[in-house]
């Protein structure tokens, strides 16, 4: 199956969108970001903008293992 999209980075469930959303501003903000979503991004260091997303992927690994049963005590 080929799609013609060169963007690796689609919402598979757009409802999600919202939630997604508000847990990059949540986790930014524990970072030390408040005004995350202001930002320009390009002007921040890689290092900052992949603390955001590698936090985001932690915490929905973590909820998914909760989700599926397991302990989700990854930390």
């Amino acid at each position: 199956m080929t799609t013609n999209n060169n963007s690796s980075n689609n919402i598979l469930v757009p409802q999600a969108r919202q939630a997604l959303n508000q847990m990059k501003l949540e986790i930014a903000s524990e970072l030390g970001m408040a005004n995350y979503d202001s930002m320009d991004k390009g002007n921040l260091p890689s290092r900052q903008n992949g603390y955001v997303g590698g936090y985001m992927t932690k915490n929905l690994v973590r909820m998914a293992q909760q989700t599926m049963g397991g302990t989700g005590t990854t930390k």
